[in-house]
């Protein structure tokens, strides 16, 4: 004689912990706390916080485009004019408008990153950086550009 067969649930059993008992598995921070920001991301927004705070001083700056490469060499700065007989590697670079092109800044992520040690010292550095390349673009000298400039 056949037995009926229990039929099985249609979801499986949710488990509490994997095998071996150290808990559920999943990611160390949700993608909201900081701990997800990657580096280039974190750089693109000191980048920004710079221009964000030159832009209020020189409302000009909304025109211009405000880019970050990894290094030099590596994208729209490349040009006849990229300047290949430097000894030292550049940190940023201002770019006139050309073409269909806005004037840009080019920051340069790498050799910033690698000439500093801690997110304060990132954070002067960029700034410093922006400020000498705005400074550029405008044909002004940088602690006209900003009045710190140099002071910190």
């Amino acid at each position: 004689m056949d037995t009926p067969v229990p039929p099985r649930p249609s979801e499986p059993r949710q488990r509490r912990r994997d095998r071996h008992g150290r808990g559920m598995r999943g990611p160390i921070a949700p993608p909201q706390v900081p701990l997800s920001v990657t580096r280039a991301d974190a750089f693109i927004d000191l980048v920004y916080d710079s221009r964000d705070r030159l832009e209020r001083r020189w409302p000009q700056l909304s025109d211009v485009d405000f880019l970050v490469l990894d290094v030099p060499g590596s994208g729209p700065d490349e040009g006849p004019d990229a300047g290949g007989d430097e000894e030292t590697v550049p940190l940023g670079r201002s770019l006139p408008a050309a073409g269909p092109h806005r004037d840009r800044i080019v920051i340069y992520r790498r050799p910033v990153e690698i000439r500093t040690k801690s997110r304060d010292e990132r954070a002067l550095l960029v700034h410093e950086v922006v400020v000498e390349q705005v400074a550029e673009l405008l044909g002004l000298a940088p602690e006209s550009v900003d009045p710190r400039y140099g002071q910190d």
